[in-house]
């Protein structure tokens, strides 16, 4: 009989894991893949369709393109699971497992920060969206970019929307007429890579960006027009761009399965406390930043460690906590850090690559690879 393994959430890591058991099984194992949307996009593709970059419908890659040997895809919304039994609920039936992966992300949480939920942001594609046609009719003040709180999604995308708004706003010529703060709940914009703090707060500094550290949002005032600071600090705004807080999905709260608002795991192997029952990317504790190239990694090692029980093998445990990011610098140049948060048992480590016009192949490589490995475009 087929073992059965459900992989709840079809991001970076469910996408990934999915894609690994297929290559190794076909239709030797049942997986199935649940997700209540019906298509991905790569985060980073936000900050284009806000600047004009590219639009909405180039970015969104449905999840009817992906399909795998062994693997089925349900456009579900999942309401329970009993991590005991390997049962799981939905909107339309009960799914039962050998194995479960929970690879559902992290939810915004607006509620979190007065006045989130009626604000402009740009951590949706409908907020990038709305904030792109705003935009275009923006043509002097201040613009105000502010975190709700840590962890939040992709750490190093509040600064590259500083630096690529100075950029927007240079060639529309209209710079000069307009201020640019970025206050992030960070003691450094990139902490774990000293080398990439200092990169981006000289290139804040050179752009005349102002940089507010170690602050969270407590609330924003859309029709006051300003926002508040847990030091009680408050800063006006002309133009608001706003980054949720987040949290796991209430529904694993609800099914026991966290603490203080993510699911615990194992970092090396992400296994809960659950037997069969792992977790990967930004539900989980698993010792990194939550960014869809974790979660991936963390389901490749998930999926490794799955392959290797099937077979009856040694299960390897190969987490390694390592990630690329990306950071768009302006003027076409992209920088990068490489970041590995277990080698060193002190603190993360990040080497940094300077910014160049050369590594935006590198950039779109990463997008257009997984393109094609996940959906085959």
């Amino acid at each position: 009989m087929k073992k059965r393994i459900l992989v709840l959430g079809a991001g970076f890591g469910g996408m990934e894991l999915c894609t690994m058991l297929s290559e190794a099984f076909g239709d030797g194992v049942d997986v199935t893949l649940i997700d209540k949307g019906d298509s991905f996009y790569f985060g980073f593709s936000k900050l284009d369709v806000m600047f004009g970059r590219t639009t909405p419908d180039k970015v969104v890659l449905p999840y009817s393109k992906f399909l795998k040997p062994g693997v089925r895809f349900l456009q579900e919304t999942i309401t329970a699971i009993d991590p005991v039994a390997k049962r799981v609920t939905t909107d339309r039936g009960t799914h039962e497992a050998d194995f479960i992966v929970v690879a559902l992300g992290a939810d915004y949480d607006f509620a979190a920060t007065t006045g989130m939920s009626e604000a402009t942001e740009f951590y949706t594609l409908a907020g990038a969206t709305r904030l792109g046609g705003m935009l275009k009719t923006f043509t002097k003040g201040h613009v105000l970019i502010a975190v709700g709180g840590a962890p939040f999604k992709c750490p190093p995308a509040p600064s590259e929307a500083a630096l690529m708004m100075h950029d927007y706003l240079s060639t529309r010529g209209i710079r000069d007429a307009c201020e640019i703060t970025l206050i992030l709940p960070l003691s450094a914009p990139t902490p774990p890579s000293p080398e990439t703090s200092r990169a981006l707060l000289a290139a804040f500094a050179e752009r005349k960006i102002t940089f507010v550290a170690d602050r969270e949002m407590r609330s924003v005032d859309m029709q006051g027009r300003k926002v508040t600071l847990d030091d009680g600090q408050v800063f006006s705004f002309d133009l608001f761009l706003g980054v949720p807080a987040i949290r796991a999905p209430k529904m694993l709260e609800a099914s026991g399965m966290t603490e203080e608002g993510y699911v615990p795991v194992t970092p090396k192997t992400l296994e809960t406390r659950f037997p069969d029952v792992y977790a990967v990317g930004d539900c989980a504790k698993q010792g990194t930043p939550k960014a869809g190239i974790f979660a991936e990694g963390a389901a490749r090692a998930v999926a490794r460690a799955l392959i290797a029980r099937l077979r009856d093998q040694e299960v390897p445990i190969t987490h390694e906590g390592k990630g690329v990011c990306y950071i768009e610098f302006g003027g076409g140049r992209i920088g990068r850090v490489d970041v590995d948060f277990f080698s060193d048992p002190e603190k993360p480590t990040g080497t940094y690559h300077e910014p160049s016009v050369a590594m935006r192949v590198d950039k779109e490589n990463f997008g257009s690879s997984r393109r094609a490995r996940w959906f085959g475009l």
